[in-house]
């Protein structure tokens, strides 16, 4: 008989389904899932009843023995879970809205997991998956729960510290590089090695090799170098570079190029073509393709979608913890100790041995000694934040954003937080106690 293999996606109906069924199609010979719940909630019922269907008609082309099933219970899609996946938007893309919009409002960087939208998206987030993680200690107590979910690193972090369950952040945005790297020199990634530090959309490259060979010193003359559809197209500086001697995320544009992307997000705005406004006419797009009943496989129109290589890095990661491969991955661990200038149980982004009993994380060689404050300060943001979203103080949610290097003034900070806050009521339990939250 079959090892029951059990799989939970909380947010099912999300655009990104197709993408993670197609990687359990095509890593079914060595992680054979028997079982995958769709779990939505009842405001997302029509999305999931959508794309479930097109993952159902997925499998059923496939021939493998996978059962798919759709829900609004939560508790029934963990119970007896060994892994569970998160890919959910409180709030969903007009919360993204509003994350984008207020801030440019008061002079300040619009994005949904960078500044304060991302803070906004946290304070959203974090109370909805601590409860996932209560029900996880109750129904799956030795699952892993794998977060997709952004802002991914402090979404980890605050399950990491206010939870017992085990929990692994991962982004799509390490595997990009590798794709990128792999189309540049004609290689299997396989070949290729980078070492990445630092945080979640905050990491630096400082070591790239093929076969052991070292590319950095060609890769700092590209000055485009990988990026992604979600974040504006300018190129690096080449001199800052060359003293960084590593290839920065491609979200430290808004630290590095602020003037250019703030002046470029409000122009976008004023012509009602913000990110959440695009991906909705993509999203639009792509559930009119996924009702299509004659549609048997992932569309490739996501790749438009920003998410692109989801599914490879999760199911990958999958992958390797259930069959202790030992293979490194780029994972938003806890620190304890790899990066000396941040605290033990901080959350990064470095390479991790993956082995069953979790990933292992490898120490850092190289860590430009100029993007060290800068890590140290986003940190310090990140973690008041976290402790914001937690007890609903409004006090350590404007000490947050004092503390983020994209807030310039206090002052303009607490009138944008007053706003973001009221905007977002429906989804703020912790912070308007008297009143139900949704989910």
């Amino acid at each position: 008989m079959r090892q029951k293999l059990k799989v939970a996606v909380i947010g099912g109906g999300s655009s990104y389904t197709p993408e993670l069924i197609e990687g359990f199609i095509l890593n079914y010979g060595t992680f054979p899932v028997t079982e995958i719940v769709l779990v939505d909630i009842e405001p997302g019922l029509r999305k999931l009843s959508i794309v479930g269907r097109l993952a159902q008609r997925m499998i059923a082309k496939s021939g493998l023995p996978i059962e798919i099933r759709l829900t609004l219970d939560r508790r029934s899609a963990l119970e007896g879970a060994d892994f569970v996946s998160t890919q959910m938007r409180v709030g969903r893309l007009e919360a993204r809205g509003w994350d984008e919009t207020i801030p440019l409002k008061y002079g300040m960087i619009g994005q949904e997991t960078t500044g304060p939208g991302g803070m906004m998206k946290a304070l959203r987030t974090i109370p909805v998956l601590l409860g996932v993680a209560r029900d996880m200690e109750e129904l799956c107590p030795d699952a892993w729960l794998l977060n997709f979910t952004n802002p991914a690193g402090m979404v980890t972090e605050a399950v990491t510290k206010h939870s017992r369950i085990r929990t692994i952040g991962l982004c799509n945005s390490p595997i990009a590089a590798y794709k990128w790297l792999s189309k540049l020199y004609d290689v299997p990634a396989e070949r290729i090695y980078c070492e990445f530090a630092g945080l979640n959309h905050l990491h630096y490259v400082s070591r790239i090799e093929i076969d052991g060979e070292s590319k950095m010193e060609e890769l700092l003359a590209d000055r485009d170098g990988y990026s992604a559809r979600n974040v504006p197209q300018y190129e690096w500086n080449g001199a800052l570079l060359r003293t960084l001697q590593s290839i920065p995320s491609y979200y430290l544009k808004y630290f590095y190029l602020h003037r250019e992307l703030l002046a470029e997000q409000q122009e976008a705005a004023a012509k009602g073509e913000t990110r959440a406004e695009t991906v909705q006419r993509l999203e639009d797009e792509l559930f009119e393709l996924y009702e299509d009943v004659n549609l048997a496989e992932k569309p490739k129109q996501l790749e438009q979608r920003g998410g692109a290589y989801y599914s490879e890095a999760a199911v990958k990661l999958m992958n390797s913890l259930y069959n202790d491969k030992g293979d490194i991955q780029t994972l938003n661990v806890a620190n304890n100790g790899i990066l000396g200038f941040l605290p033990d149980n901080a959350c990064i982004e470095v390479n991790c041995k993956v082995l069953k009993t979790g990933p292992v994380p490898i120490p850092v060689q190289t860590v430009p000694e100029a993007a060290k404050g800068l890590i140290h300060a986003v940190k310090t943001y990140e973690r008041l934040a976290i402790e914001a979203a937690v007890t609903g103080s409004r006090e350590l949610a404007l000490a947050a954003l004092a503390h983020h290097p994209l807030v310039p003034s206090v002052n303009d900070a607490e009138q944008m937080l007053d706003e973001m806050l009221e905007r977002n009521r429906a989804y703020l339990g912790n912070f308007f106690p008297n009143e139900a939250a949704v989910r």
